[in-house]
């Protein structure tokens, strides 16, 4: 069972160490690339804060983004922003969202996210975590995989294995870190290929931010995975 109210606790404590270690950095490196291809960490920033509003939408029955090229100009706008900027934006839109999520609302409601995605409302601020998190270590600034929380990356390994289930592309896997395992892939009576890791990095493997060059597959090559 989802528990929303713990996950929004959990957003604003993953929020607040983010705003700790960016307030460490200078205008320079915010224009030095990040971890994500063509973008910097004005970009990574601009992202978060546009996609709490974004969030705040789905919360609120509107659409997501107006489109994608909106959401795309929104970002190129925002990211050459100085770092003073860039966190005050942070904090206002996070503060935005833990007030739409601590709002009353019917949180088994289905709302719809991008591209037709829909979910329950009560799984909201996990995405949001998911963007936090993840991106805070997409920073580069010495915040990593190993750093998130057993919990979210125990989720958010659930969360992608899932969404990979069923994929044609890949093929039946078994994901395991020695203690808990997952399937992915296409369905079989059987997994063709077992892929054994930490769970940091498993999860960087299925989240496209690590090469899988940690991990352990048997029965067959490591699956390579679609982009998110």
């Amino acid at each position: 069972m989802i528990d929303h109210a713990h996950d929004l606790a959990c957003v604003h404590d993953a929020t607040e160490r983010l705003l700790t270690a960016v307030a460490e950095l200078d205008n320079a490196s915010l224009a030095e690339p990040s971890r994500l291809p063509g973008w910097t960490r004005g970009h990574v920033l601009a992202h978060l804060a546009r996609n709490a509003d974004a969030l705040v939408n789905v919360l609120e029955g509107r659409p997501m983004y107006p489109s994608a090229e909106a959401r795309d100009a929104d970002i190129e706008r925002d990211a050459p922003r100085p770092l003073d900027a860039q966190l005050a934006d942070l904090r206002e839109t996070a503060a935005r969202f833990q007030a739409a999520g601590n709002a009353p609302a019917d949180w088994t409601r289905t709302v719809e996210l991008r591209n037709g995605v829909t979910d329950s409302a009560s799984r909201v601020p996990f995405r949001r975590w998911a963007e936090v998190g993840l991106h805070h270590v997409d920073l580069g600034i010495g915040y990593e995989l190993e750093h998130l929380p057993a919990e979210f990356t125990e989720r958010e390994i659930d969360f992608l294995a899932a969404r990979f289930s069923g994929h044609p592309e890949v093929p039946a896997t078994r994901v395991t870190d020695g203690t808990r395992a997952w399937s992915t892939g296409r369905e079989a009576a059987e997994p063709e290929v077992t892929v054994s890791g930490a769970p940091a990095d498993l999860l960087g493997w299925l989240a496209g931010r690590r090469a899988g060059a940690a991990l352990e597959a048997t029965g067959g090559a490591l699956p390579t995975l679609p982009p998110l």
